[in-house]
């Protein structure tokens, strides 16, 4: 049965995404940017529906009171495409630096585009990156919300910690709060498979760090304080959903808390 919904769900997914493209870009490219958010969150919250309905997978946000007011950095764990959009609907104007290959995709580098998303070259250097910096000061300096992955790319639950420093020199140069955010979708939404798995997760919004702190000792910080809600939320979690088919990763991590050893950041450190 988990096979089949998962199935329906990965059809049913894609199809949404094509037939909400085709009845909302007219209205889209026609609103003012801002207003025209309204239609990548309605998806958002579309597939929400889908995974509750057709998978039995459901989610709560704690911690919505720690998000700040005006511009500042949002730094969630990514473990699966499920984080890639799926708090969109709780920031009110949120962007990301990204490559630009996606800004070259028919349609749907129109509507990256259209919310001024900052592209960048990855291999580039000097020049272009100070203008992205740029571009990006702009961004945060009209109250919008920047999207980072500390770790840069997606990473199993119970993984090992590999926090890039890029989001130490966004913070640095930025001068604005950063908001660490952990949970774990990818026990529900594994990365590279098709399997989808019900049950209940939580999203935890942590307080956010002020500016000002040395990079140095703000990554450091950030792992700490990420690593550490993220080992209890990810014991937390698999209590709560015991069916659960786990990856290696998450199985070892458990097994490591449950033996004491030290936390994730601390063995980094």
């Amino acid at each position: 049965m988990i096979a089949f919904r998962s199935v329906l769900f990965n059809a049913v997914f894609y199809l949404n995404l094509i037939v909400q493209m085709i009845i909302f870009t007219p209205i889209y490219f026609l609103l003012p940017r801002k207003k025209a958010y309204f239609v990548p969150k309605f998806w958002v919250r579309s597939n929400h529906w889908l995974f509750k309905v057709i998978v039995g997978t459901t989610f709560e946000i704690e911690g919505l009171e720690n998000i700040p007011a005006g511009g500042y950095i949002f730094a969630p764990k990514h473990q699966s495409f499920w984080d890639a959009y799926a708090l969109l609907p709780w920031l009110s104007d949120p962007f990301y630096i990204l490559k630009r290959e996606l800004t070259w995709i028919p349609l749907f580098g129109w509507y990256i585009k259209k919310q001024r998303m900052v592209p960048v070259n990855r291999g580039a250097r000097g020049k272009v990156m100070t203008a992205v910096m740029e571009r990006t000061k702009a961004e945060m300096n009209a109250g919008r919300q920047l999207i980072i992955y500390p770790e840069g790319t997606r990473r199993p639950p119970g993984a090992p910690p590999e926090y890039k420093y890029g989001i130490a020199r966004l913070y640095r140069d930025l001068q604005v709060p950063v908001v660490p955010v952990v949970m774990h979708p990818g026990l529900f939404w594994p990365r590279r498979k098709f399997i989808r798995q019900p049950g209940h997760f939580k999203v935890q919004i942590l307080p956010a760090i002020a500016p000002g702190m040395d990079p140095d000792a703000f990554l450091a910080h950030l792992v700490d304080v990420m690593e550490t809600a993220s080992d209890k939320l990810l014991v937390e979690t698999v209590e709560a959903n015991p069916h659960l088919m786990l990856p290696p990763t998450a199985v070892k991590r458990l097994a490591e808390l449950k033996a004491g050893t030290p936390g994730q950041a601390e063995m980094r450190a």
